[in-house]
């Protein structure tokens, strides 16, 4: 298939006019790399409207009702924790696709959601993980040094699934992980966050922004990317409009050391997928295109391509998390173990 890259999935989510003139073969590539990625249901909500082929019309169909029974079950999962730890009267902040689905933002629609992530204060932890294991969540990982290892350095508990929904619940107590060289201040990401009508809260708009990208630039190894640049997209579309987002976007970002990987994703943002940013953010630097690459990095039948490119984001993203000698001392103990690199 000749498709060199997911440029045509991005130009599909920018301009959705633009899949108007696509041939058949690229209509497979499209829909299999919008798979591949899981922005199908995100291509279906952006294509809804348009003459598109007959089959294609069914497939994006069906990617939307999967879209909405996502959210349906990702809402309810949310209410089984709300409803498990409410006795105990701590902050409990929903994060990620949840988080957007929740409060019914542009960010939710079509959006593949997961695992549910929330996050509350440190302190609580204890309590928090007694309340979910009393309600029927158990370890995913039982092996004593993943236990250690995330309640050592981890910005969450070891993760969580529960016995009768086999639904998976990750607890955040912040944003990074510990031994990451940022620090943000989770404290402060709890005292701005919003409430919602059901006595869950979601972060700040401004909040929102600063998590997408730091764990897309300052945590992970970029796969997936794509999706969580497009999340970055749609935040800043819907609360660039409020008056002076921008500056207090920035100030927050500068409040939890990641100016850099926030400045990174809006440059990032609006060279793939148009996001209005600042000028001087309007240009990519030498270093962001390989970055683009990395994200892009995806053939015509929705295979991942470019793996010395994706080799590099992997050493990069262990290298952010931890100290090199530390590092070594992972990744030591986990190739012996025969396990995956966590």
């Amino acid at each position: 298939m000749g498709v060199s890259d997911a440029a045509l999935l991005v130009r599909a989510l920018a301009e959705p006019e633009t899949v108007l003139a696509l041939d058949v073969e690229s209509w497979t590539a499209l829909l299999t790399m919008a798979r591949a990625e899981r922005l199908i249901g995100s291509l279906a909500e952006r294509c809804a409207g348009l003459e598109v082929p007959v089959a294609v019309s069914r497939i994006l169909a069906d990617a939307r009702d999967a879209a909405v029974e996502q959210r349906r079950a990702a809402l309810w999962e949310a209410e089984m924790a709300r409803r498990a730890l409410a006795p105990l009267g701590c902050p409990v902040v929903l994060l990620k696709g949840t988080a957007y689905a929740a409060a019914g933002l542009a960010a939710g629609q079509g959006r593949f959601i997961g695992d549910l992530d929330i996050l509350v204060p440190r302190g609580w932890l204890d309590a928090v993980e007694r309340a979910l294991l009393a309600h029927g969540w158990e370890w995913v990982k039982p092996d004593p040094y993943d236990d250690a290892y995330y309640r050592r350095w981890m910005h969450e508990l070891p993760p969580l699934i529960h016995r009768e929904r086999d639904r998976m619940i990750d607890v955040h107590h912040t944003i990074l992980p510990l031994t990451a060289r940022p620090k943000p201040d989770a404290a402060a990401l709890v005292r701005q966050a919003v409430p919602l009508d059901n006595r869950l809260e979601v972060l700040s708009p401004e909040d929102m922004v600063v998590h997408a990208t730091a764990h897309l630039f300052a945590d992970g190894d970029l796969a997936g990317g794509l999706r969580n640049l497009w999340d970055i997209d749609r935040l800043v579309r819907e609360f660039g409009e409020e008056e002076g987002f921008e500056g207090r976007l920035l100030e927050r970002a500068r409040l939890h050391q990641l100016t850099p990987a926030v400045e990174r994703g809006l440059r990032l943002s609006h060279a793939l997928y148009g996001t209005p940013v600042p000028e001087r953010l309007a240009k990519l630097r030498s270093s962001d295109r390989l970055f683009r690459r990395r994200l892009l990095a995806r053939d015509g039948w929705g295979r991942p391509t470019r793996p010395v490119t994706e080799l590099a984001f992997y050493v990069r993203s262990h290298w952010l998390r931890m100290p090199p000698a530390m590092l070594a001392r992972h990744l030591w103990i986990k190739w012996r173990r025969g396990g995956a690199t966590g």
